[in-house]
Order: C-alpha cells, then sequence, then structure tokens
C-alpha cells in the first residue's frame, strides 16, 4: 500500500457498530489506544472489516485542533 497521508496508524478493528448509512469502527492500536472512525456501510464491506482484522486509521489534515475548559 502507498498513499501520500503522512499518519497512517497500523491497528487491529475492535468493533464495528453499524447504522442506517454508516457505522462506527474502532481500531485498536494497542497500548490502551483506539481510533473511532465513521465510514459507510458500503466502506465497512468493500474493506471486509471484521472484528480482529488488520487495518490502518489514515490520517490526512491541515489542521488538528486541540481545546480545553
Amino acid at each position: 500500500m502507498k498513499i501520500s497521508a503522512r499518519n497512517v496508524l497500523k491497528g487491529k478493528v475492535k468493533k464495528v457498530v453499524r447504522g442506517a448509512v454508516n457505522a462506527e469502527v474502532t481500531l485498536d492500536l494497542g497500548g490502551g489506544i483506539e481510533v473511532v472512525s465513521i465510514i459507510t456501510n458500503a466502506s465497512v464491506d468493500s474493506l471486509g472489516l471484521v472484528e480482529g482484522k488488520e487495518a490502518y486509521a489514515v490520517i490526512k489534515a491541515s489542521s488538528v485542533m486541540v481545546a480545553a475548559e
């Protein structure tokens, strides 16, 4: 796999929760770190995402915002 995004995090699918159109996919990156993404159900099917499968969180953004109270 070659991709232009600089932030590619390898993990395992921990959970897939499907909704009517989209699914919430939780990736376990290890060390107690998880990443959660909302993708279409069609993408879940196309990628064959099931619990335990290795997958990547690919983050491509020009900025990341941080806020605090």
